[in-house]
């Protein structure tokens, strides 16, 4: 399975990485491998993780970083809603469904 993002989920996604990166060069990298493994494994087993938000909506947190990966099965796909930090503005992204 693939996935893709929501398009403000992709420029949370790359403003985090810019930020990461800006405080520490190599960080942005890191957060970046990260990510990509972890939608790896997202991709491989979706219903992994319990659902969040009816009907379809699952929530992963990466392991390192204090982000969650927002996210649902969408023709044969993941869609990423939101790569959200996990202690700011709970829930912002209902707007995006």
């Amino acid at each position: 399975m693939t996935f893709e993002f929501h398009p403000a989920a992709e420029a949370e996604f790359l403003e985090s990485v810019g930020f990461y990166e800006s405080r520490v060069p190599g960080l942005g990298k890191a957060f970046l491998l990260e990510f990509e493994a972890f939608v790896g494994l997202i991709c491989d087993t979706p219903k992994q993780n319990a659902v969040e938000y009816k009907p379809d909506i699952r929530q992963a947190s990466l392991r390192r970083f204090p982000f969650k990966v927002i996210y649902r099965e969408k023709y044969s796909k993941i869609q990423i809603l939101a790569v959200a930090h996990q202690r700011r503005r709970p829930q912002y992204w209902l707007g995006r469904l």
